[in-house]
């Protein structure tokens, strides 16, 4: 685990409201200059803390509006099934994340479709590529949180 202090903490929190603001920004809000942070955000990059910068997209306004949770059992656990299913779940955009799990489930996938149409070929793609057990698919009906930020 690396070692952070307090002054990379408001960094961290700054830079997970908001990748985009200015440098400038940032220092006024951590207290600092413009240098001294940009020398903690290459090193805590360099660490590997800080991962690669996207862009938060609003799924509703560009029409994906249906998002579901793919329980999934399965009786196969050898290596090359594993394969197959996890090059399956890396090749579809719709899968968002995609969790191995402990417990009666083996996997977990949010998938962000535009609607059940667009679920059902999923859906029919996937079992096309790799056998499964059982698959249940919950329609989310509302998103009530929803946040990449660590809380610091």
């Amino acid at each position: 685990m690396a070692r952070i202090d307090d002054t990379d903490r408001k960094i961290l929190k700054a830079l997970q409201e908001d990748a985009g603001r200015s440098l400038d920004d940032i220092a006024r809000e951590v207290g600092s200059s413009k240098t001294p942070v940009w020398n903690r955000i290459r090193k805590m990059r360099e660490a590997g803390i800080i991962g690669r910068q996207t862009v938060y997209l609003d799924a509703e306004a560009l029409g994906f509006e249906a998002c579901f949770f793919v329980l999934i059992r399965t009786s196969e656990h050898e290596a090359t099934w594993q394969q197959a299913f996890l090059k399956a779940l890396r090749d579809r955009p719709e899968v968002q994340e995609a969790h191995r799990l402990a417990g009666d489930i083996d996997y977990i996938l949010k998938v962000r479709v535009k609607n059940a149409r667009a679920y059902d070929a999923f859906y029919q793609a996937l079992i096309s590529e790799v056998r499964v057990h059982n698959v249940t698919a919950l329609l989310s009906m509302e998103e009530i949180k929803s946040t990449t930020a660590l809380p610091l």
